[in-house]
């Protein structure tokens, strides 16, 4: 069994121990808070399980020094990108396979500044830890399902990836609000919608895929489309949302290959569904993960997944975390080193059918 620690249990963390406890090769060991209220809780309580007899800590010295074979660095990294790298590159130095959403400028591993890879590689080299990096929009709806479904195509001319969501089931209430400015004027500029921060974010993915493809991104471009409330809407877990704020952002990051997009991320993002509804909406429900083959034969694909109590934007992130926690073994008979999408090979559930915790 590989010692397993959860880094972090908010969104991700709480599915991240879902799914190491239900991974037959992995064991959890220990689970990371920050919060002083959750030091003591049972790691099962913090993620909606039953007991699991592991007891939450926010004691980082001793997590590490017990040599963990493999950490998945749940906590945020968008506020505290720094932060996030330091722990991260402190973890693998002391030999620990690390998988995480945190870094995204590491989805695409081989393009990121030398800033950012210099000083994980270098931990790499000290203390023999690895580090696989995966988006939680999610990443395998940008990276290996896509490339898998164009081998399906006789001739393909786009690519488009899409996140369809309500922002209003997704519960981090800042990064809604401020970072992606829902509710906040019009004139208000969201930090995560400035002009290049798109692409800095997902222009990573628009990479992977064209490397799979065996073609080269000219460029990336952005557009971006922002729309106002027509009235005030009350939500369920956010609260009110005022008429004339902003309501509904759609953008993409395009990946412009012989002069044309080619390679498209798109995301589509709502407050509530009465705000654009002439923009592109899930087949059911408040969220969708869709690929758009455009080419002969045109095919389109749309994966809806949703967790803890029907929750779309759970579900997402569940399944972001699967493709993670469900790397950590292959990982581990994999020679340190820093890997990418193109890297590590999406598997069966082998050992899970059937098999559930009671």
């Amino acid at each position: 069994m590989i010692a397993t620690v959860v880094w972090g249990t908010g969104n991700v963390g709480r599915a991240a121990i879902r799914a190491v406890e239900a991974h037959p090769a992995l064991e959890l060991t220990a689970v990371l808070v920050h919060n002083p209220d959750k030091v003591g809780k049972d790691a099962g309580a913090l993620a909606g399980v039953g007991d699991l007899g592991v007891t939450a800590t926010d004691d980082v010295e001793a997590v590490l020094g017990a040599s963990p074979r493999a950490i998945v660095y749940a906590a945020s990294g968008d506020v505290r990108f720094d932060d996030a790298l330091a722990d991260i590159v402190r973890a693998i130095r002391s030999g620990a396979i690390v998988v995480t959403p945190a870094l995204y400028p590491l989805y695409d591993q081989r393009n990121a500044p030398p800033e950012l890879r210099d000083p994980v590689l270098a931990a790499i080299t000290d203390g023999g830890g690895s580090l696989f990096v995966s988006g939680v929009d999610p990443g395998w709806g940008n990276d290996v399902l896509p490339l898998l479904i164009s081998g399906l195509g006789t001739d393909v001319d786009v690519i488009r990836c899409q996140e369809i969501f309500d922002y209003s089931t997704y519960e981090q209430p800042d990064s809604v609000r401020y970072l992606v400015g829902m509710g906040q004027p019009m004139d208000y500029d969201p930090p995560m919608l400035m002009t290049g921060v798109p692409s800095m974010v997902w222009g990573g993915q628009v990479r992977l895929i064209a490397r799979g493809l065996g073609v080269e991104v000219d460029e990336l471009r952005e557009t971006l489309h922002r729309r106002p409330l027509e009235e005030t809407v009350s939500t369920r877990t956010m609260g009110e949302f005022e008429k004339g704020t902003q309501g509904a952002v759609r953008f993409e990051v395009q990946g412009i290959v012989g002069g044309e997009p080619r390679i498209v991320i798109e995301h589509v993002t709502r407050i509530h569904p009465a705000c654009a509804p002439d923009w592109p909406t899930p087949p059911s429900g408040d969220g969708a993960h869709r690929v758009i083959i455009e080419g002969r034969p045109r095919i389109e694909v749309s994966v809806e997944a949703s967790d803890e109590g029907e929750n779309r934007s759970a579900g997402g992130n569940a399944t972001a975390v699967g493709r993670l926690v469900g790397a950590i073994d292959w990982l581990a008979d994999a020679k340190p080193g820093l890997y990418d999408a193109l890297d590590v090979p999406l598997r069966p559930a082998a050992g899970k059918l059937g098999r559930r915790r009671s």
